[in-house]
């Protein structure tokens, strides 16, 4: 039996993991009813198409960052070659564009009346024309060229834990580079690459924006239009089942890929293993440069270039709105989000039970849950909920009998809280478990307890952390789309919804404004986590 004081954590982190089980139970409710017309018409016309998209994506994109995540980290973390030390750091920026910001640039680009097919028929003759790029390997591209830093940045890690010992015997026993890295550095990263590649997987199954604007059809995209093309909110909810089973399996199959793990013992190796040099560098350095250039560089000029020509004409009233807005629910969610974490943090350190322990990992799933899957199921539980209470308590008192949740920017901030508590959480459980419990102990003895020793000890120590932590809510809530585009109340616009309805229109220009200014603001958290890999390799 659990002591009293332990037991007083249990109410409010069951309550959370409770809202994360929440979509799962809505979503499993709703396959009662089945419309028959719609899904008739959805299987005439669409789910083999659907189901062939989604595969080709988490095929071509699993594939592709593996590939070049893998082989940048590889070059970065084991070789010397000219450019190695900024290049180390600078692929992992990519982090900050959004999906669906770089698929809009790589189409006005590449489109046949983009500037790189018009300036090439000036020069070639007019009937010169490149691949199309609305095509299913264009979506393929810029997903991998966005997703690649989840494996590169694992892999690296795990490339640099493995130590010279290993390495060097692989080279006694008369092993090539090549050969050492097939045989001896692959398996040994192989856990880590799996997650990467997981991450990504996810992530793709969860994109909107960026198929969106490549007019590529896949469950994402069926969710939204039978959201509002069909106005059934229970097929979306249906549909959005399917596309969690997707993620789920991923999930299962990243921890089966996983296996009994059990990290070594060798010492993290700092300095290079192999110094490239003739062809063999240029090679290296042309290859990390030109991922860098496509993922980062080239996206970012062409958004500021945009920007002066027509985006600066947009700094309106309206524009002021936008920003205003984005920013308010950033802090709101960052703050609600880091609060609820810290608390299942401490629970976890001040009562670790088995029943905390599995409510408090289950609370943390919410990250696999795609943000449409989150706003079909929140919106179709609040939708019950305004029925069968709201509605009738409000026309019992004398109100209007209006819907009060459905569209409500409390139904927004719980969507976020469901897919953003992980986030937060990682960072501050680190900074929790460099506490000593030592250090609170002698601040009892010294007659310090309750708010105070909260205050005086773990308030300092926990700061860098939670700050970290709120940074990263903070600009994940900034860049999520689906959510926000489904369940923004009336009139609560964001940046991403301003891009999805610029680009909806073909208005590449006039939605680089707002796309500029969410990479600007998500490289924040990026530089943070480049500092951190440094400190942690040094």
């Amino acid at each position: 039996m659990a002591h009293p004081a332990p037991r007083r954590w249990y109410p409010p982190v069951f309550a959370i993991a409770a809202l994360v089980l929440l979509p799962l139970s809505v979503l499993l409710l709703s396959w009662q009813t089945i419309d028959t017309h719609i899904w008739a018409h959805l299987w005439q016309t669409q789910m083999l198409r659907l189901l062939g998209n989604t595969l080709q994506l988490v095929i071509g994109v699993g594939i592709g960052v593996t590939v070049l995540g893998v082989s940048l980290a590889w070059l970065t973390s084991l070789c010397e070659f000219p450019g190695r030390r900024w290049l180390d750091w600078a692929l992992m920026l990519p982090f900050a564009i959004p999906a669906y910001v770089l698929a809009f640039v790589f189409v006005g680009l590449l489109d046949f009346a983009g500037p790189v097919q018009t300036l090439l028929r000036e020069w070639f003759g007019s009937g010169l024309r490149l691949p199309r790029v609305r095509s299913t390997g264009g979506v393929i591209i810029v997903l991998v060229l966005v997703f690649y830093p989840y494996v590169y940045l694992l892999a690296r890690t795990a490339f640099l834990a493995q130590g010279r010992g290993l390495m060097e015997a692989a080279r006694i026993l008369g092993q090539t580079p090549w050969q050492a890295f097939w045989r001896v550095a692959l398996p040994m990263a192989r856990p880590a690459i799996g997650a990467g590649v997981a991450l990504a997987l996810m992530e793709t199954l969860a994109d909107f924006g960026a198929v969106a604007v490549f007019n590529f059809d896949t469950f994402t995209t069926a969710i939204y239009k039978t959201w509002y093309g069909f106005f059934s909110l229970s097929s979306a909810a249906q549909l959005a089942s399917l596309l969690l089973l997707a993620v789920m399996l991923i999930l299962y199959g990243e921890h089966r890929a996983r296996g009994a793990h059990r990290p070594g013992n060798e010492r993290p190796r700092v300095k290079a293993l192999y110094h490239l040099r003739g062809w063999k560098a240029l090679a290296a350095s042309g290859w990390c440069a030109l991922v860098f250039s496509c993922a980062f560089a080239i996206p970012l000029l062409q958004l500021i270039l945009w920007c002066w020509q027509r985006g600066r004409f947009d700094l309106d009233d309206r524009y002021v709105a936008l920003i205003l807005h984005t920013l308010y629910l950033g802090l709101m969610a960052a703050l609600i989000i880091v609060s609820v974490a810290l608390m299942l943090a401490f629970a976890r350190r001040l009562s670790p039970t088995p029943a905390i322990r599995s409510a408090v990992s289950l609370a943390n799933l919410g990250y696999a849950l795609p943000g449409s899957v989150l706003a079909v199921s929140i919106m179709l539980a609040f939708s019950y909920l305004d029925r069968a209470w709201v509605i009738p308590l409000s026309t019992w008192f004398g109100g209007t009998g209006k819907p009060l949740l459905l569209g409500s920017l409390a139904a927004l901030l719980l969507a976020y809280l469901v897919r953003f508590i992980a986030v937060a959480y990682g960072p501050l459980e680190s900074s929790l478990a460099h506490i000593r419990p030592s250090l609170p102990e002698a601040g009892r003895s010294l007659g310090v307890s309750g708010p105070r020793l909260f205050l005086t000890i773990y308030v300092p120590l926990l700061l860098p952390g939670a700050l970290s932590a709120a940074l990263l809510v903070f600009v994940d809530v900034l860049k999520e789309m689906p959510a926000t585009l489904l369940m923004r109340p009336f009139g609560w616009d964001t940046l991403a919804v301003r891009i999805f309805e610029m680009t909806s229109e073909g208005e590449w220009a006039r939605a680089a404004l707002p796309a500029l200014t969410l990479v600007i603001v998500s490289l924040l958290p990026v530089i943070g986590l480049i500092r951190r890999s440094a400190r942690q390799t040094r």
